[in-house]
């Protein structure tokens, strides 16, 4: 009851009571860490009768919080954990049909609204450690304001952070009440690196010891809570502090999410001794950890994160935000003042990110996007999205589960497949929830595990080792390396090569293994076989691995990785989706013309350019497309036209998906693709038909121009696409340049009018045009200007009438020449040119040309 979080108890109740008052039972609460929010809010909503027969559901980001706040309300209101309080995360049920307080992770209530969308039973929900924007937090939350609106109005929502952008969140909400809860605090010194630390910087359990050291003395055998980013960093961490002699007399206890529950709950006890606890961002706001005066920050997390390279979301260690550092600083202020040492300097504060982008932003949506097409929901786009991930990121996701099989296409929209419900059902990536469905088909369960945990963390094996590494490696990985069937044998061999000498950073180091991720993938394997077992998979590990069984596996997997050798002299591959990349040298499977690759990396490269660089690869035979793919597999006849032989080429095409996986050459090719193809050529001037020469030109301006002076004829015009498919035709029965370059084109283009037509443009439109003189002079046709005539004045002499064609409709210009050839007028009226302008023409050029006739 001293929690400052009941200095607004009244308000609280206010706010959600509708004898209170309240229309809408929406509330954003603020209060900081410590505050007692999290576990005294829902006993205030119990005991306050505002749950009536109901239950309050605690949603947390992490299970280790979960289980730990449970246990805490329980022990708060004597009562035995999994009765009136408990807790749900995956694989664990601590709970009964006669809890009334439930604490469980996110993505435990999202797979609940699937079964029971009206959730039955559960009155109240809070949103707790909402500041962090976990993904299911998210879509939890809009699927809760649609029940709220739609069918359950006396439904309770509470928003709950320490942190938060409350103007947003009460925009989304609205209406909502909002609260805030000061909360007390005390100031926090917080010291830094003098200097940043380069690249042989000490490791950073050395560098938490050293300032425990020389900081624990002035800690007054306070308590000290130490963040590292992971369980190998935490026991390494406890190991380096306890080698400092400042040690003596502290308890050390780490606190992580895998963890036994006993050990978990030993960090958080009491005792009388002073404790370091040394955690992960669980103790960063979920957790309080009473009586730490002194925080030593490694400023390093595992932040979840799309990771591009794998297709999947992974776990990474990176560097912290200045929000989250904040959150940390404050755990050593909470009963008296307190001091906090980061390990980086100043400068380096200054450039990290105000806060973490959401998980919405960041990670791969596959998986949460299942869970929405199970729940019935549609068009993703309208989805009530706090805040849009973007077209692109669902596009994507959406890709990847049609790839899958865990989607189909319905009319516009996509829905979720049989298969897809399946996969719903393991609580793992897409990817791998497909792996493992099809390892229980194949028989390799244990395996396609462990190929799930090599490809969660970084690199197992370094891939630029020295000579002497190179040489202990052949020996190692060499019938592999011969094999050349998949780099995951090469993985697989490390693990147990690292397994079997208990990851000596020795003899690792000497075969280029990195001990450092080959003890993480131990976990990661446990985990998965958690995941396989609870879904009544046979998940014990086999006397003799299936090299083909998980082959077929991974290519399930990884269907959407599949590639294609584009020649044999370079490593450059096409894959589907229309992707180009390079396979890495360093593969085992650079011999196979087909292969999956599980991993896809970006790597910059000189003046901008980005290299494409396919990695983890398996070698695939094209048979086992067929046997698993059959729908996916497309036969067609693929034309192109081959620029350096200016031939037509055709092949047979074999296409998985948009990907040509096989193809044999077709002679000869299609006749009127081939057709095509060359009035390509000839349209773009890439290719040039001498016979096509002003005659021709002349002709179809003849042609359009009679057609528009006198439309009563019907003459059809030759427009571009005419002229296309006039050149289709003259190409028809030609497969190269080589045919058609003497051929002569003009019976084709003039085909393009019957006989009689043919007459109409000869009378109206003639090439030729007859003088009163007798001669006979050319026509020039010009789409832009008047028709002409260019004759020497000599040429025209006794002819006084303009010549007119098109029925009399057009008056032809005349350009009249001097003797030279050069123009010395331009008339459409003889007469007057004869009357008006000659007889000065006739002086000035007689002067010139005296030996000429002149009238």
């Amino acid at each position: 009851m001293t929690l400052p979080i009941y200095e607004i108890e009244a308000a609280i109740i206010a706010a959600l009571s509708i004898a209170g008052g309240a229309t809408n039972r929406r509330l954003v609460l603020q209060a900081p860490t410590g505050s007692g929010k999290s576990t005294q809010v829902p006993q205030m909503l119990l005991d306050h009768g505002l749950l009536g027969n109901g239950q309050a559901v605690i949603l947390q980001p992490r299970r280790l919080a979960a289980r730990m706040l449970g246990s805490r309300v329980a022990y708060e209101r004597g009562v035995e954990l999994g009765r009136e309080v408990g807790y749900q995360v995956r694989f664990e049920n601590a709970a009964s049909d006669a809890t009334r307080i439930k604490f469980e992770t996110e993505g435990i209530l999202l797979r609940q609204l699937i079964q029971d969308p009206t959730l039955r039973g559960i009155q109240a929900i809070l949103f707790d450690e909402f500041h962090e924007r976990h993904l299911y937090g998210d879509i939890t939350l809009a699927r809760a304001l649609d029940i709220q609106e739609q069918s359950r109005p006396d439904l309770i929502l509470i928003v709950m952070s320490a942190t938060l952008d409350t103007g947003a969140l009460k925009t989304y909400l609205q209406p909502c009440a909002v609260l805030n809860s000061t909360g007390r605090t005390f100031p926090v010194t917080i010291d830094y690196l003098p200097k940043r630390l380069g690249a042989n910087a000490p490791p950073i359990w050395d560098l938490a010891a050293e300032a425990f050291a020389r900081f624990s003395p002035d800690n007054n055998a306070n308590d000290v809570l130490v963040f590292m980013p992971g369980g190998y960093e935490i026991s390494r961490t406890i190991e380096a502090i306890r080698q400092m002699k400042e040690s003596k007399g502290y308890l050390l206890l780490p606190l992580h999410g895998e963890l036994a529950p006993r050990d978990q709950d030993a960090a958080v006890a009491r005792y009388e001794q002073p404790k370091v606890v040394v955690a992960t961002n669980v103790a960063e706001t979920s957790i309080t950890i009473d009586g730490v005066r002194l925080v030593i920050d490694s400023g390093l997390a595992r932040i979840p994160r799309y990771d591009p390279n794998r297709g999947i979301n992974t776990l990474l260690v990176e560097k912290i935000s200045r929000s989250s550092a904040d959150q940390r600083t404050g755990r050593a202020g909470r009963t008296a003042p307190g001091r906090c040492i980061r390990l980086w300097s100043q400068a380096e504060q200054d450039e990290r990110p105000a806060q973490e982008l959401p998980e919405v932003k960041r990670l791969d949506l596959s998986e949460i996007i299942l869970t929405l097409k199970a729940a019935g929901i549609g068009d993703l786009p309208r989805f009530r999205w706090l805040e849009s991930p973007g077209d692109s990121a669902l596009t994507h996701a959406e890709e990847l589960l049609l790839d899958l099989g865990a989607l189909e296409n319905s009319g516009s929209l996509t829905s979720i497949t049989p298969l897809g419900r399946r996969m719903l059902a393991f609580p793992v990536h897409p990817r791998y929830a497909r792996m493992l469905i099809a390892a229980e088909e194949y028989g390799c369960v244990y395996e396609a595990c462990l190929v799930s945990a090599l490809t969660q963390g970084r690199d197992l094996v370094l891939r630029r080792p020295d000579r002497s590494v190179e040489s202990s490696r052949e020996d190692l990985f060499g019938d592999i390396i011969d094999e050349g069937t998949s780099d995951f044998q090469i993985l697989m061999r490390a693990w147990d090569f690292a397994e079997a000498n208990q990851f000596r950073m020795d003899a690792l180091r000497s075969h280029g293994i990195h001990a450092v991720t080959a003890r993480q993938v131990g976990p990661l394997l446990e985990q998965f076989l958690r995941i396989a077992t609870a879904e009544g998979l046979d998940a014990r590990r086999p006397d003799k691995r299936n090299s083909d069984a998980l082959r077929k596996c991974i290519l399930i997997g990884f269907s959407d990785r599949v590639a294609r050798r584009m020649d044999e002299g370079t490593l450059r591959c096409e894959l589907v989706h229309g992707r180009r990349g390079t396979l890495a040298k360093e593969s085992v499977a650079r011999k196979s013309p087909l292969l999956v690759a599980a991993e896809v990396r970006e790597i910059g490269g000189r003046q901008g350019d980005v290299n494409t660089i396919l990695s983890l690869a398996t070698s695939i035979p094209i048979e086992w497309l067929h046997e698993l793919f059959p729908n996916d597999m497309r036969s067609g006849i693929r034309v192109s036209y081959d620029s350096a032989t200016r031939r037509v080429q055709a092949a047979g095409v074999l296409r998985f998906r948009d990907l040509a996986v096989a193809e044999k050459r077709v002679e000869p090719p299609p006749a009127d693709a081939a057709a095509r193809l060359l009035a390509d050529e000839i349209v773009a001037g890439r290719l040039q038909l001498p016979s096509w020469d002003h005659g021709i030109v002349q002709w179809i301006v003849r042609l359009n121009l009679l057609a528009q002076w006198c439309p009563e004829l019907q003459l059809p015009p030759i427009q571009d696409d005419d002229r296309r498919h006039i050149l289709e035709q003259f190409c028809l029965g030609s497969v190269g340049y080589k045919e058609l370059k003497d051929r002569d084109v003009r019976p084709v283009v003039r085909s393009w009018l019957s006989a009689a037509q043919r007459g109409f443009l000869d009378k109206h439109a003639p090439e030729r045009v007859s003088l009163s003189n007798g001669r006979t002079p050319r026509i020039t046709y010009d789409a832009n200007s008047p028709p002409f005539i260019s004759l020497r004045i000599q040429e025209l002499f006794g002819v006084t009438e303009t010549p007119r064609i098109a029925m009399g409709r057009v008056t032809l210009s005349v350009h009249i020449l001097a003797p030279s050839m050069r123009p010395v007028q331009v008339t459409q009226d003889l007469a007057n040119f004869w009357r008006e302008h000659y007889p000065k023409i006739k002086a000035e050029l007689k002067r010139k040309y005296p030996k000429h006739e002149w009238r």
